[in-house]
């Protein structure tokens, strides 16, 4: 049977596809979308993945028979044949959880990432577990870009390994897109890290959005966040990260497994919208944010979806 077939057919035609998006949208729209006046970027997205390439088994538990990587890439391939701007970007924790790990240390996961066309991903603290020169061992596996901008890696390994940020340009659209990671004192075994030096994020954050928005005139800035999306102390999480800067368009998050039911806006420091979006874990669900662009005016609309990956059960 066709992997693609075994997604849950319900869900996919709640959430996918051209018909589903044009209907949302004004008359204007789809007409502007046909006369070309109207650009589309659709941003397809994961996080905390955590070495599931295979399904969950059929076992009576609550995630039996979701996610898989097979069936993600089958989709990922049909949403690339319906749409010509695609975006494809995770946001860390590849590593950690399946025996796959344990026995091939990453270089699966990164293949598979490769394989499906992942334009670029970041780091969780997880990617950290067999330490960073265990990552670094990998890196020749993906031939997609680490997006990192507050780890200094200046005195590791990886001094050379990962970039800030990296400009995509999709049919005349300049879209910035960046990576964030979490404090990994008191996370992850100092030993595994060595002398990474983690930058303050807001901070860091604010420095790289406005060079992407302001200096390099991006028509979208991404943040590839791995800060976890809200706690209940005090601590920077995506919805504080959000509030607390400015030219972010959308945080794509990871590191707290939440499952969103849809983006959440935040008022940035200038009150602009900033978006939120987080997929849960383990592959279970594919992320997906269809952004329009009005060529006569410079304004901006987007819509989301989601994907659960199923056998369709």
């Amino acid at each position: 049977m066709d992997e693609l077939k075994k997604i849950n057919r319900r869900q996919f035609v709640k959430v996918g596809g051209v018909l589903a998006a044009s209907a949302a949208m004004s008359a204007y729209a789809v007409d502007a979308l046909a006369a070309g006046d109207l650009q589309r970027l659709t941003i397809l997205h994961t996080n905390d993945v955590h070495s599931r390439i295979e399904p969950f088994p059929m076992d009576g538990s609550r995630n039996q028979g979701l996610g898989g990587a097979a069936r993600r890439a089958a989709l990922i391939n049909k949403i690339r044949q319906e749409q010509s701007n695609v975006l494809l970007l995770d946001a860390g924790d590849i590593f950690q959880g399946t025996p796959y790990f344990n026995m091939f240390g990453g270089e699966l996961e990164l293949k598979l990432m490769s394989d499906m066309g992942y334009d670029a991903a970041t780091m969780g603290n997880h990617d950290f577990d067999n330490g960073i020169e265990g990552f670094y061992k990998q890196l020749p596996n993906a031939n997609f870009p680490i997006l990192m901008s507050n780890y200094d890696f200046s005195n590791t390994v990886m001094h050379a390994s990962t970039k800030p940020y990296k400009i995509f340009n999709k049919q005349g659209l300049k879209i910035g897109v960046f990576g964030l990671g979490i404090e990994l004192a008191g996370l992850v075994d100092p030993r595994n890290y060595k002398e990474t030096q983690y930058l303050d994020p807001v901070k860091k954050g604010n420095e790289i959005a406005a060079l992407l928005k302001n200096e390099l005139k991006c028509d979208l800035v991404i943040c590839l966040s791995h800060l976890g999306y809200s706690y209940r102390e005090n601590k920077v999480s995506d919805k504080v990260l959000a509030a607390q800067t400015r030219n972010i368009d959308l945080i794509i998050g990871g590191h707290t497994h939440t499952f969103l039911d849809e983006p959440e806006d935040v008022k940035n420091l200038d009150g602009e919208v900033t978006t939120i979006n987080q997929v849960g874990w383990a592959g279970i669900n594919l992320g997906r944010i269809d952004y329009y662009f009005e060529k006569r005016n410079g304004k901006k609309s987007k819509q989301a979806s989601q994907y659960q990956i199923t056998n369709g059960l």
